[in-house]
């Protein structure tokens, strides 16, 4: 509402300016002033529609614009400094300077645009914060987002800084969100509940970052560039995002990572009681669950679906997917082996 009031405060200012203006250049002529005034308000939608136009335009690449600029304008004049040495028609010194300004100002914006990611310390798009105040940056993607446990792990404290979002990552929230796909409309529902959830609840800010690289497609690719630009750390529960990222020496929080490293340690020799609830792939094989889900396979446990027994662990193997723990009953190794004798 507030862009909207200012809009058409412009569009009266400028139909007043462009009738004084009239009346002046006419000499005190009411049509030369109702001219004026009709050029004022056309100039001003026309600023007005360039302005809207512009609304995607990215600030870091308007500061490397402006800076490119100002750059080409400072080589022309020093170029056309030497030229000026050397004896030569005014007219051609002239022509020089022009062409001198053009090309340089040209060349200036356009590598000033193609390299603005190295121009982070001196456009003006970075920063400023107190030296002893550390404020860490840590991007979300939608895979974490929509997982939701980073609202358990923002409230417990554990991490400090404040929460980016994408305005990219956003728009793929909302695309799952509206997708023909249930399950997809869920889960992307769901995300964009947990995200509203974290910015009302977290004690960790959250903001959305609407830089945006239109020249990179996929949103991972995007996402760690970001995070380089920035400097800053990303959370995921993406696999292929957190190897991607780790070689291209971004800092990755990877929350599965995380859970695995939280579950209790289990040492073989253990007895444990566990339920179990269906058969395994290898022969006569029982599976249970621990409460945070780790599988736990049971030699010789088919028969015993559905009851609650007690087991011994014999060994633990810790995957990336997680972690496995494999038992049997107690005494079963011993009656093996007296078997064996």
């Amino acid at each position: 509402m507030t862009v909207i009031f200012i809009r058409l405060f412009f569009v009266f200012l400028g139909s007043i300016i462009g009738y004084y203006v009239g009346w002046l250049i006419g000499d005190f002529n009411h049509t030369y002033a109702l001219a004026g005034a009709g050029v004022g308000f056309f100039g001003a939608l026309l600023v007005i529609f360039v302005e809207i136009r512009l609304r995607r335009l990215s600030v870091r690449n308007l500061s490397a614009a402006v800076f490119g600029l100002i750059f080409g304008f400072f080589m022309a004049w020093l170029l056309t400094l030497v030229i000026r040495l050397i004896p030569m028609d005014e007219k051609i010194y002239s022509a020089f300077n022009i062409i001198f300004v053009l090309v340089f100002c040209y060349l200036g914006m356009v590598i000033a645009m193609r390299g603005k990611d190295e121009f982070n310390l001196i456009i003006p798009y970075v920063r400023f914060s107190r030296q002893e105040q550390k404020d860490e940056i840590i991007i979300l993607d939608t895979s974490v987002i929509i997982d939701g446990r980073i609202i358990d792990i923002a409230e417990t404290r554990f991490i400090e800084g404040r929460f980016i979002v994408p305005r990219f990552v956003l728009r793929e929230l909302q695309q799952i969100a509206d997708s023909q796909d249930a399950l997809k409309r869920n889960r992307g529902r769901r995300g964009l509940d947990i995200l509203n959830r974290l910015q009302k609840g977290s004690h960790i800010g959250v903001k959305i970052h609407d830089e945006d690289f239109p020249e990179v497609k996929d949103v991972d690719a995007k996402i760690i560039k970001l995070a380089r630009f920035l400097n800053a750390k990303v959370i995921t529960n993406d696999f292929n995002l957190n190897k991607i990222a780790e070689l291209q020496g971004v800092t990755v929080l990877n929350i599965n990572d995380l859970a695995n490293a939280l579950k209790p340690v289990v040492l073989p020799g253990e007895e444990m009681r566990v339920r179990i609830t269906k058969e395994g792939k290898e022969y006569n094989q029982g599976v249970a669950y621990l409460d945070d889900g780790t599988m736990i396979v049971v030699d010789n446990g088919r028969h015993l679906i559905g009851q609650t027994i007690n087991v011994v662990v014999t060994s633990v193997l810790q995957t990336s997917a997680g972690r496995m723990i494999f038992a049997n009953r107690p005494g079963a190794n011993l009656r093996r082996e007296s078997r064996g004798r």
